[in-house]
C-alpha cells in the first residue's frame, strides 16, 4: 500500500527521526555494518541557523558498537547531512571543533587523555565528482617507511585520537539499488518518491518493508511526523529558506551567465579589433613599402634627369664648337639631334 510520510530531507523531520533511540540504532548499525548496542544523542546539535549559504545539519552521537570479539567499543559518530553542494572547508571546520571539544575525551581509565575514536558520516543530497558508488567507506591504515602495513599494536588509542574513518553516502545514487541493509534503510530518503504536488511528503510503498520491524518503525515515525503541525510549520520555514537560496542562486546564475555572455562578446570584439589592427598594420607596411619604392623611383628619375641635363649641356658645347668650326647648321643638327633654332642662337 502506498502511504504518505514526512520527507526526511528536511532538517526538522530528520532530527525528529533520529531522536528516536531505536531509529538511531537502526540507521547507525546499517552505516557501520556493526550492531550499535547503545546510542546517545549528545547534548549539542549544530545546524546552520541562518542558512545564508547552505543547509547543513549535524548531530553527534555517542555509540557503543559491538566488535568482532563481542566486546563493546565507545565511538563518537559525527553525522552531517547536507542537500546542497558545499566546500569541504565547512566540514573540516566542524571536525576541528569536535577534536578540540574536551567532552570528546575518554573519562574513565584514561591518564593519557586519549580522545574517543571518531567516525564521520556525510549524507549528501548531491553527487561527488565522478564517483559512481552510492556509499564510500574511507578507512585509515598505518604503514612503515617501506610502505608495509603495520598491524601489530593497531588499533592504538593514541593513533585513533588523531585520525578517523569516514562514510560518504550519495543519496541520489541509492535509487533502485536496494541490494544491502544500508541502502534499504536509507531508501526512505529517496527523493524520486516525492509527492508530485508537495515535496514535504514522500509516497512510499510500505509493502516493500513488510515483516521488517525496524523499517516499519521508521515508516511509522515518519508517518507520525507527517501529521505533526509543528513539524509541518518547521518544514514550511525550511522551504522559505530553500526558496530564498534558490532565488539567490538563480539570480547569481543568471548574472554569471550575462557576465559570461558579455565577456564572450567583448572577447569577440577584441579579436575583431586585433584583426583590424593587424590589417591596418599590414596596410601601413604596404604603404611604407610603396612610398619607399616611389622615393627610390624619384631618386632614379632625378639621377636620370641630371644625366640628361649633363648630356644636353655637352651637346650644346659640341654644337657651339662645331658651328664655330664652320660646320653647316643642318649637319650639326643631324649629329647632335638639337633643334636648328637652338643651334642658330649660338
Amino acid at each position: 500500500m502506498i502511504i504518505s510520510v514526512a520527507n526526511p530531507i528536511y532538517d526538522a523531520v530528520f532530527k525528529y527521526l533520529m531522536e528516536d533511540n531505536r531509529v538511531a540504532k537502526t540507521v547507525l548499525s546499517a552505516l557501520l555494518k556493526r550492531e550499535v548496542v547503545e546510542v546517545d544523542m549528545r547534548k549539542h546539535e549544530y545546524t546552520n541557523g541562518t542558512r545564508d549559504k547552505i543547509s547543513m545539519f549535524r548531530i553527534d552521537f555517542g555509540a557503543k558498537v559491538r566488535q568482532d570479539d563481542g566486546t563493546l567499543k565507545l565511538v563518537l559518530i559525527e553525522l552531517q547531512k547536507t542537500w546542497l553542494e558545499t566546500e569541504t572547508l565547512r566540514f573540516r571546520q566542524y571536525l576541528g571543533t569536535q577534536y578540540a571539544n574536551p567532552d570528546n575525551i575518554l573519562k574513565d581509565s584514561n591518564p593519557n587523555g586519549y580522545g574517543i575514536p571518531m567516525i564521520t558520516v556525510y549524507l549528501l543530497g548531491h553527487r561527488v565528482g565522478d564517483i559512481e558508488e552510492p556509499v564510500l567507506y574511507v578507512h585509515h591504515k598505518s604503514y612503515n617507511y617501506d610502505g608495509v602495513e603495520v598491524t601489530k599494536g593497531i588499533p592504538d588509542p593514541f593513533v585513533e585520537s588523531l585520525v578517523h574513518d569516514s562514510i560518504i553516502v550519495q543519496i541520489p545514487l541509492l535509487h533502485g539499488r536496494i541490494n544491502n541493509r544500508l541502502v534499504e534503510v536509507l531508501s526512505v530518503f529517496d527523493q524520486t518518491q516525492k509527492d508530485a504536488h508537495n515535496r514535504q511528503v514522500l509516497r512510499i510503498d510500505d509493502s516493500i518493508y513488510k515483516g521488517d520491524a525496524e523499517m516499519e518503525h521508521i515508516l511509522h515515525r515518519l508517518l507520525v511526523a507527517a501529521s505533526d503541525s509543528q513539524l509541518r510549520q518547521d518544514m514550511n520555514v525550511e522551504d522559505e529558506y530553500f526558496s530564498a537560496i534558490e532565488s539567490r542562486d538563480t539570480a547569481i546564475m543568471n548574472r554569471d551567465k550575462r557576465i559570461a555572455e558579455q565577456n564572450a562578446q567583448l572577447e569577440e570584439q577584441s579579436a575583431q579589433l586585433r584583426e583590424q589592427s593587424a590589417q591596418l598594420e599590414e596596410r601601413s607596411a604596404q604603404l611604407e613599402e610603396q612610398s619607399a619604392q616611389l622615393e627610390e623611383q624619384s631618386a632614379q628619375l632625378e639621377e636620370q634627369s641630371a644625366q640628361l641635363e649633363e648630356q644636353r649641356v655637352a651637346l650644346l658645347v659640341s654644337a657651339k664648337a662645331m658651328k664655330e668650326a664652320g660646320i653647316p647648321i643642318d649637319q650639326i643638327a643631324a649629329i647632335t639631334k638639337l633643334p636648328v633654332e637652338e643651334i642658330e642662337r649660338f
